[in-house]
């Protein structure tokens, strides 16, 4: 790689080859802390965002460069309140890295004598060396004399005299009355809020309770559970589980979030309700029919009959297999059937001969 380079005379900022091939640094970062070093005095006292700003470091970018500059020890920030009791925030921009202990101490201008603050240090807001120190000696009580007491003056400029002291008046003893008794609370006849909840409403309430831990919009209240724990209920009591009611009430929300979670829920309850479980149809005992005697031939014997018949299975089997052979030989005794031309003839009559 060829290079060429020329030494500027004037106009030029010298860079460290610390600041310059830091590893850590972006460029952004680097072109900051340069142009920042080049600046003049009078410009120490603007934030270093309006420098980043004229360089055209904005957003994340900045953002992204002030982080990594700070880092690294180049950039320190602190909050001191000013003179007048107004608090402002001081940077502090090195072109070496420093500790905060370091940089606190070039920041109150106390840097000891083995150590030198950077040229390029600036710290915003501190103290002005120009303005003087607060004067020596701690505070002192207001003086306080040279005035007349009070009686005594108005016994002297009053135009009128003081009038006589009354006589105290005798105290009288204060009769307390008599306590008028608090009104009883007669309780309503189907109010009983320590009574102990059914199963399944209480079960609904600790759902609605929970809802708050899968979506945060479903957040209720003690009082808002208790008042739609009788409608969850209704769900449990028609055979929904616990888990498949918080699942029906938690999904498909609306996009636009849920305003009311009251409202929500207790539309859900209602117009979700599933139909109530039919009770189970038992199907009827077959009726079990007596045992009969077989029609059949041979020794009397006894089944059951299923449709009515009145021989058992074997007995039943043997005479279909006699009603098919007798069938069979009385198909074997017809005459052999026609040929399709003879039956045709004796259907239509001899064909007659052509002219």
């Amino acid at each position: 790689m060829l290079r060429h380079a020329i030494a500027p005379s004037r106009r030029y900022t010298k860079a460290s080859h610390d600041v310059v091939r830091h590893p850590r640094l972006t460029s952004d970062a680097k072109i900051l802390l340069l142009y920042v070093q080049g600046l003049a005095a009078e410009s120490a006292d603007r934030p270093l965002s309006e420098h980043a700003r004229k360089l055209g470091i904005t957003g994340r970018a900045y953002q992204k460069a002030k982080e990594l500059l700070a880092v690294n020890g180049f950039l320190h920030e602190r909050r001191e309140q000013g003179v007048r009791g107004l608090w402002a925030t001081a940077q502090l921009l090195s072109n070496v890295s420093l500790t905060p202990a370091e940089a606190a101490t070039v920041c109150l201008g106390r840097a000891s004598e083995g150590s030198e603050a950077p040229e390029t240090a600036m710290c915003p807001g501190a103290p002005d060396p120009a303005v003087g120190e607060p004067a020596i000696g701690g505070p002192v009580d207001r003086v306080v004399g040279g005035q007349l007491p009070v009686d005594e003056e108005r016994e002297k400029n009053s135009p009128h005299p003081p009038s006589e002291a009354k006589p105290d008046p005798v105290p009288v003893p204060e009769v307390e009355p008599d306590p008028v008794p608090a009104p009883e609370v007669k309780p309503e006849p189907g109010a009983a809020p320590d009574a102990p909840l059914p199963p399944d409403v209480a079960e609904g309430e600790r759902v609605l309770l929970s809802l708050r831990h899968a979506c945060w919009e479903l957040y209720l209240g003690a009082k808002e559970a208790r008042t739609l724990a009788a409608l969850a209920a209704e769900w449990l009591r028609r055979g929904v589980t616990a888990a498949q009611l918080r699942r029906v009430l938690t999904s498909e929300l609306p996009d636009g979030g849920v305003r009311s979670a009251v409202g929500f829920l207790r539309y859900r309850l209602v117009h979700k309700l599933p139909e109530e479980p039919r009770p189970e149809v038992l199907a009827p005992k077959p009726v079990v029919a007596a045992m009969i005697p077989c029609a059949g031939p041979g020794e009397e014997h006894l089944f059951r009959p299923a449709r009515g018949e009145e021989l058992c299975g074997p007995c039943g089997r043997a005479e279909a297999r006699r009603f098919w052979l007798r069938q069979r030989e009385l198909a074997e005794g017809q005459p052999a059937p026609l040929p399709w031309r003879e039956r045709f003839a004796a259907v239509n009559g001899p064909r007659a001969e052509p002219c």
